[in-house]
This record gives C-alpha cells, structure tokens and sequence, in this order.
C-alpha cells in the first residue's frame, strides 16, 4: 500500500507546473499526545481515506483518523474515556491537548491548507468548532499564502495552549509583519492580531455572525 502511494507522489510531482515548491511528507504513525499537567493523553490513529486527500485521487476511502481520549487515574494509570473519529481523512499534522482534556487538531496530512485546517474538540468528544482557510481569511490573504505541491504554507511560527489553558496560540506570519491568531478554548471563536503595531480582529466567519 505505502510502496504504491510513493510512487503515486513521485509522479504527482513530476507532473507539477514550475513555481511549486517541493516538498516531503513521512508517513502517518500512530503518536500519543498528552496535556501540560499529564492528565490526559489522546492516542491518534491514522485513518484509511487516502481518496479523499488531494494528490491521491482513486485511491481508497474509507475510515477518518481516530482519536482515543485517556485520563489519569488515581492509581496515576490511565483509562480510555472514549474513541472518536476526527475529520481528517488520514491525520492531523499538529495535535495539542489542554489541562481539561480538549482536544485541538491543525491542518491535514499531506494538504497543510486544505479541508479542516483547525478544529476543536471538547473533552467529551464534542465536535466545538471546523474552521477552513476561508473562514479565517479574506481572500486577497489566501492568495499570499506560499503554496508547495501538495500544501498551502499558511502559518509560520510558534504554536502552544497558553499557560492559563485558556486558549490555543499559533503565529501565521513572521517579523516584521507577525502575526497570530488565538483559539478560544471555551467557545472556539478566533482573534487575529498583528504587531508592531498592535491591533485585532476577527476572521471572515466570525464577523458574518455579528
């Protein structure tokens, strides 16, 4: 299977019009996740979608990448407090988990930029909040963005859960023209902000609500 999808890439990119950067994707492994103060871990396994990844087009669809909620125990064991399954057809490619256990997944293997670019799960396994690049930024924005063979290369920067456990924090544009957008862990809305002079606002779906 992983033999015939490197060989698909290789041809891909081949194919490709000049002015695309390359680049190159290892393959998805399951990996464990745990929160700051070690009271939760998620497990995420890949899913089996390839088809719906772009690049991979007739390849198979089947089962989204799924993620295994644990919490510690008295015991300082862990137990599995559910199973569910993400939006990302194979994996996301960053994960964090806060103090309370929420969950909060950032791009797509192999499509940085495409598709459910930043969502929120609650502790629970509620599904809070899908944010797409269109949701976030206006289009003259988008059309900025670096793009690779197979990604869009939105964001550059630090990522992190504040210390207060708050909100998720991520950079998307370096100096001298940074700037970074914050997650509110409570109720998912977004903030963009930009400095040296420093000023905010919200993205394009948060603003339509108002």
């Amino acid at each position: 299977m992983y033999r015939r999808l490197i060989f698909g890439i290789v041809l891909f990119c081949v194919s490709l019009p000049a002015g695309l950067l390359a680049d190159d994707w290892p393959g998805p492994q399951t990996r464990e996740v745990f929160s700051q103060n070690r009271h939760y871990f998620v497990r995420i396994t890949p899913g089996e979608s390839w088809g719906e990844t772009w690049g991979f087009a007739g390849a198979n669809i089947g089962r989204h990448a799924q993620a295994a909620f644990f919490r510690e125990q008295s015991d300082k064991g862990y137990r599995l407090e559910r199973t569910i399954e993400l939006l990302n057809p194979v994996a996301p490619v960053d994960v964090f988990v806060s103090n309370g256990g929420d969950l909060v997944t950032l791009d797509n293997w192999h499509n940085r930029g495409y598709g459910a670019v930043l969502v929120l799960y609650y502790a629970d396994g509620e599904l809070i909040k899908v944010y797409k690049l269109a949701d976030l930024f206006p289009k003259s924005e988008l059309d900025s963005f670096p793009q690779s063979v197979s990604s869009i290369m939105w964001h550059k920067g630090p990522m992190y859960i504040d210390q207060d456990q708050k909100s998720f924090y991520m950079g998307y544009r370096e100096s001298p023209d940074y700037r970074d957008l914050s997650l509110n862990l409570a109720n998912g809305s977004i903030r963009l902000c930009s400095s040296p002079k420093y000023h905010c606002w919200l993205p394009p779906k948060n603003r339509s609500r108002q």
